[in-house]
């Protein structure tokens, strides 16, 4: 069971560490230091945990720190969290939290569960079977209509049962909600240009902000209807493993006000996070299924706003990362886009409506590398049309299909239709409020008009990305492709034909329009691409 923590505020901008704690970690990533003496340990840690993988069991240690909004200083403080996050966590995953043990120190040896006074605590887990988290499982396109009917039932359940009184009420009061919204983007202003543009953060807090100010009565419906309850507090995807019971894990133990809101705020995460990795379908059947569970229909005109909630806490969050002295640079560069996708997808929610990019350029300026990369980093829904047209075809996506050009199933006829399709594709995630790229030459005026159009009847953004390559570096990679796997037909001839059909981009605004260079590296360019989103 791995500890992928995430909280929803801080105040500190900097983990704290000591000599002890650096000797402690060391000390137990040595199997002797296990009373069931695994083979080897794993290790790992959060900013506020350390976490060794010992066999069949995980030792969660919490870590000395104070980051404002959590306080793990003394050894009193942890073990009070420990035992704290044992109680709480059988709510929802009674059979993996076994309990607190003591780490104690003989003989200049750290142990787990021995005997003496305690110079730390740990709290003790079953490990989870890895192959049945719901965060790979839709990586792996694994998940399904009927485990998001599952987890419905499941958190539809727990909140019926979950303790609701006068002070956990007050924390849906939307003098508490807003200073929480508040908090969120004063504590992300530090990374304004990192993780998040001004021009974007400016739309979700004037999306949020519009929001409480239009929908008062609603709020208040909320604690008239008793919607406010103790609940996970931190319900995304890698804290859901379905094993028979359905274990929902790592709830937040460490400060309450973390824990208590609204209902739909929980499902809001969830659903939140289910977008991330593009499932918007499941997002909308686990949604579905939590109001015929729970029979609250008023959810529904809060999720939208919890989404976008949601989306901002997490960015931030990822966002805290780059402070940390103890994280690796490459784990910073990971949290950099991670939390940039999070703020993507709160702009999304916030502006009610999709993002287009609509790649243009001739084959062999980069276009598809580009795109792929900008969906492996922000979650965007890639339509390429090499794809589409072979699979109109029936033929294999990846397999070489030779025609000359303007013949086959190069002829106007079948590139029209591609396009046509294409944009029916785009439509349906842009009316879900998706990110969609295009990837295709789009060397007509027409062909990028009629993209802009599609964008333009849904009210989403769009941004044409045209990519340009020195004439002997694409004819260069189309010969290296037509010797690889490719869903590209791409070679010489084509991009010949393309050469002498092309037209200039004269349709699209300044605003609307950017020109890259396959001469920059993809990095630099993706992150040309992600400020004017």
């Amino acid at each position: 069971m791995p500890d992928r923590h995430s909280s929803s505020h801080r105040e500190s901008d900097r983990t704290t560490t000591n000599t002890q704690t650096e000797e402690l970690t060391g000390a137990l990533r040595l199997p002797e230091a296990y009373p069931h003496k695994p083979e080897s340990v794993g290790f790992g840690q959060t900013q506020m945990s350390l976490l060794f993988f010992a066999g069949e069991y995980v030792y969660k240690v919490k870590k000395p720190v104070n980051l404002g909004y959590l306080d793990y200083s003394t050894l009193d403080d942890r073990h009070r969290f420990c035992v704290r996050e044992v109680e709480l966590n059988r709510r929802l995953c009674s059979d993996t939290y076994l309990g607190v043990v003591p780490i104690v120190q003989v003989a200049g040896q750290y142990t787990f569960e021995g005997t003496g006074d305690p110079v730390e605590y740990a709290v003790k887990m079953r490990r989870l079977p890895q192959d049945r988290m719901l965060d790979g499982l839709l990586s792996r396109h694994l998940a399904t209509e009927a485990m998001m009917d599952a987890i419905a039932t499941r958190v539809a359940s727990f909140h019926l049962h979950s303790e609701s009184n006068a002070d956990i009420s007050s924390f849906g009061d939307l003098s508490t909600i807003r200073r929480n919204t508040d908090e969120n983007f004063e504590q992300t202003e530090p990374n304004i240009g990192i993780t998040v543009t001004e021009s974007t953060l400016e739309v979700i807090r004037d999306y949020t902000n519009g929001f409480m100010q239009a929908h008062e009565p609603l709020f208040a419906q909320r604690l008239t209807d008793s919607r406010i309850k103790d609940c996970h507090g931190d319900l995304h995807a890698a804290h859901v493993c379905m094993t028979d019971d359905i274990c929902i894990y790592d709830c937040i133990e460490f400060n309450d006000r973390f824990r208590y809101g609204d209902v739909a705020s929980e499902v809001a995460f969830l659903a939140m996070d289910l977008d991330r990795f593009g499932r918007r379908d499941l997002s909308r059947t686990f949604v579905d299924s939590y109001k015929r569970s729970s029979k609250d229909e008023g959810i529904e005109a809060l999720i939208r706003f919890y989404t976008c909630y949601r989306a901002v806490v997490r960015g931030k969050v990822e966002g805290f990362k780059l402070a940390d002295a103890l994280m690796p640079e490459e784990d910073k560069k990971t949290a950099t886009w991670l939390a940039r996708k999070y703020f993507h997808l709160a702009a999304g929610y916030a502006r009610g409506s999709g993002m287009l990019i609509v790649m243009s350029g001739l084959t062999g300026s980069g276009k598809s590398t580009i795109a792929h990369e900008l969906q492996r980093l922000l979650g965007c829904t890639v339509i390429s049309a090499d794809a589409v047209r072979k699979q109109l075809a029936g033929i294999p996506v990846d397999e070489h299909h030779y025609d000359r050009f303007n013949e086959g199933l190069y002829t106007p006829e079948w590139t029209q239709r591609t396009y046509d399709e294409m944009l029916t594709q785009a439509n349906a995630v842009l009316s879900k409020g998706g990110c969609a790229i295009l990837d295709a030459s789009f060397l007509s005026a027409r062909r990028r008009s009629d993209a802009r159009q599609v964008a333009a009847a849904i009210g989403s953004r769009v941004l044409l990305v045209e990519c340009v390559a020195p004439y002997e570096v694409m004819l260069q990679r189309l010969q290296a492709r037509q010797a690889g796997i490719s869903a590209s037909d791409g070679r010489p001839e084509i991009l010949h034909g393309q050469m002498e059909t092309r037209e200039p981009v004269t349709e699209f605004g300044i605003e609307e329009h950017m020109t890259v260079s396959a001469e920059q590296d993809t990095t630099t360019i993706v992150e040309q691409i992600w400020r004017r989103m």
